[in-house]
C-alpha cells in the first residue's frame, strides 16, 4: 500500500540542516529528534509515565525481541504495544534486521529471511520480510522499518565483495516484499539505504539510493543503515553526507544507531532528521552521565565526596541529587542509579536536539555548534578533525566573524 498517514513538512532549512515536523497517528514530532530506545517495550528500569516525563515524542522498540516475547498473538490480543504499555506518543519499530550483525553467531541469512536460534527457548525462528511487517502491524507502531540484509561495516570489500553486493540487492528485494505485505492504513513504512561504504559512481550506495527513489511514493521516510559499527569517523561522515545529498528531499531521513552527542550535532548539520541509539541508557547503567557533551564517570571514587549535582540547570531526577549520592548508589549496585542517570542522559539528548532545532529556525546554528564544541573540548584545536571537516563540508562557520 502507500506511505500511510505520515505527513512531513519542513519549517526551515539552514545550509544542509533542516527543522521539520513529522506528523503521525499519535501526534507531531519536531525534528531534528533523538528517539530513546525501549528494546522490549520500555526503557530499562523506566515506567511508561517516566518516559513520558522526559519529553520524548517518539520511542523505538525492537521487532525481533517483541516477536519472541510477548509474541505476535499476545500483542494482537492486547491491542498492540501502545495499549499494552499505556504509551500515548509515537513508536518506531526496528525490523529486526540489525540482529543479523549483533547476534551473528545465532543467525543464518537466506533469501527467505533471517533464521535465529531463540535466546528464550533455543528454538529456531525464521524472520521473513512478511513476518517482520506482520509483527510490526501487531505491535501497532507508527513507523515500521523494512527488513534489510545487514552486513558488518568492517567487512573487507576486497574479500567480501559478493556478500556486500548480495546485501545491497537483497535489501531492495526484501523492501518490495515489505511493501506488498504492508496493509495497515494507520502505520507508515520506512525503507533502509544499505550499500556498505561504497560511494563510487554507480556503486552499492548509489544502487540502493536509486532503488529507494524508484519506490519513494510507497514509503513515508528513509533510513541510512549499515553504519556506526566501528568504521573510521571520516568514512561515517562521508556516507551520511552523500546519502543526505542524494535521497529525496521531501522525506524524513533517519540515521540508525547513532546517539553520541557530537555525532548528533555533526549529522544534524549534514541533513539528518531522526536518530536513535541505546548509548544514553547503556552508559547510564555503567555510571556515566552526559555533561557538556562529555561523560562523567560517576562510578569512579573521584566523586565520592562531591556534593554538587551533575548540572544545576537540568530538571531531571538525577540532578536533584549530588554526585556523591549517585556514586554511592552505583557502588551499592542499586538499579536506581541506572534509572536516574538514564533519565538525565535521555533528557540531555532531547534538550540538545531542541537547541539544534531552535538554532536552525533562528539561523544561529553556527554559533550553537561553536558553543557546543567549546564546551566539550575547550578549544577548537582540541576538537576531533573528522568533526571539523564534516562541519566545514556542511557549511558551518566556526568563528565569531562569519
Amino acid at each position: 500500500m502507500g506511505v500511510g498517514p505520515l505527513k512531513f513538512s519542513i519549517q526551515h532549512t539552514y545550509k544542509r540542516a533542516r527543522a521539520a515536523t513529522v506528523t503521525l497517528a499519535h501526534g507531531p514530532i519536531l525534528t531534528p529528534v533523538y528517539m530513546p530506545v525501549g528494546t522490549q517495550g520500555t526503557l530499562k528500569g523506566f515506567a511508561t509515565e517516566q518516559i513520558e516525563r522526559t519529553g520524548a515524542q517518539i520511542m523505538l522498540s525492537n521487532t525481533y525481541f517483541l516477536n519472541l516475547r510477548p509474541g505476535i498473538q499476545r500483542l494482537n490480543k492486547l491491542g498492540g504495544l501502545h495499549r499494552m504499555m499505556g504509551w500515548p506518543n509515537n513508536i518506531l519499530t526496528d525490523s529486526g534486521g540489525y540482529q543479523m550483525v549483533s547476534l551473528l553467531d545465532l543467525s543464518e541469512v537466506t533469501e527467505d529471511g533471517v533464521s535465529f536460534i531463540s535466546p528464550v527457548d533455543s528454538k529456531r525462528v525464521l524472520l521473513t520480510p512478511e513476518e517482520s511487517i506482520r509483527t510490526q502491524q501487531a505491535i501497532g507502531s507508527d513507523i515500521m522499518m523494512a527488513l534489510d540484509d545487514v552486513v558488518h561495516v568492517l567487512l573487507d570489500p576486497r574479500t567480501e565483495y559478493e556478500r556486500i553486493k548480495l546485501s545491497t540487492e537483497r535489501t531492495t528485494r526484501w523492501l518490495d516484499r515489505c511493501i506488498a505485505t504492508h496493509t495497515s492504513p494507520t502505520q507508515t513504512l520506512f525503507g533502509i539505504c544499505q550499500g556498505h561504504l561504497d560511494l563510487s559512481p554507480g556503486g552499492f550506495r548509489d544502487q540502493c539510493i536509486e532503488s529507494i527513489i524508484a519506490r519513494k511514493d510507497q514509503m513515508g521516510g528513509i533510513a541510512i543503515g549499515g553504519l556506526s559499527g566501528g568504521e573510521a569517523k571520516e568514512d561515517f561522515c562521508r556516507v551520511v553526507a552523500y546519502c543526505c545529498d542524494k535521497l529525496p528531499k521531501d522525506k524524513p531521513r533517519y540515521l540508525m544507531g547513532v546517539g553520541f552527542p557530537l555525532d548528533l550535532v555533526v549529522c544534524t548539520c549534514l541533513g539528518v532528521d531522526m536518530f536513535d541509539c541505546v548509548y544514553a541508557t547503556r552508559v547510564a547503567r555503567m555510571g556515566g552521565a552526559f555533561s557538556k557533551g562529555d561523560v562523567l564517570r560517576l562510578d569512579r571514587a573521584t566523586y565520592k565526596d562531591d556534593i554538587s549535582p551533575i548540572s544545576s540547570t537540568c530538571p531531571c531526577q538525577a540532578c536533584q541529587y549530588s554526585k556523591a549520592y549517585l556514586h554511592a548508589l552505583y557502588v551499592a549496585k542499586s538499579p536506581v542509579c541506572g534509572q536516574l542517570l538514564s533519565d538525565h542522559n535521555v533528557q540531555y539528548l532531547l534538550r540538545l536536539m531542541r537547541g539544534l532545532r531552535e538554532s536552525i529556525l533562528n539561523e544561529t546554528l553556527d554559533a550553537y555548534v561553536l558553543e557546543f564544541l567549546l564546551q566539550t573540548h575547550g578549544t577548537l584545536d582540541n576538537a576531533p578533525q573528522w568533526a571539523l571537516t564534516a562541519l566545514a563540508d556542511a557549511g558551518i562557520v566556526l568563528s565569531s566573524n562569519k
